[in-house]
């Protein structure tokens, strides 16, 4: 039997001591906001709070967290962080999302964006590039900036100009279909 705390209730469940806490959450517990990405501790998607701590939950046995304290996406009942991702558009399939949401929590108020950048380093996104959830965080949580009328900082991307493709098009750019003489 493993016995934890689980967004501020004591549960009880039986289940192997190496169990995936990833499985047991969902299959055993119902929590299906933890969502599982790549199953391999690669991509962040299955990040729960462990004592307040930041883990990926693909990875660990349900025997490690005995007595601890766990908290998932929906302990969080409606956190400014979520609300921020919903109204900045920083969560589009949604499988990366519960993971950066628990990830974030970890931040301290106002963090600069290498902070941020740094903190989920171990959260892949596919969807959203990570402007909107950069955007979304500084939101809910300020910025490093000690002038609290001071817009959300335009975020910088890392990366240059879009991968061309043979054609020069931009990659995912229309290729002509549908325009008169298209492939002929």
């Amino acid at each position: 039997m493993r016995r934890f705390t689980l967004n501020g209730e004591q549960v009880e469940v039986e289940a192997a001591p190496m169990r995936r806490l990833l499985d047991v959450l969902r299959e055993e517990l119902g929590f299906t906001g933890t969502k599982e990405g790549c199953g391999e501790g690669e991509c962040g998607a299955c990040t729960v709070l462990v004592d307040g701590k930041p883990v990926v939950a693909c990875l660990i046995p349900v025997a490690q967290v005995d007595g601890r304290e766990v908290m998932t996406i929906e302990g969080l009942r409606d956190h400014p962080i979520q609300k921020a991702f919903a109204a900045h558009g920083a969560a589009q399939c949604g499988i990366c999302t519960p993971g950066m949401i628990m990830t974030a929590l970890t931040l301290e108020a106002n963090p600069t964006l290498d902070e941020i950048r740094t903190c989920l380093a171990g959260n892949l996104c596919r969807c959203t590039g990570y402007e909107a959830i950069y955007r979304a965080i500084f939101a809910a949580l300020g910025t490093a900036d000690d002038d609290p009328g001071r817009p959300v900082p335009e975020v910088v991307p890392l990366a240059g100009d879009a991968v061309r493709m043979s054609d020069g098009a931009p990659s995912g750019a229309a290729t002509g279909a549908g325009e008169e003489g298209a492939g002929s």
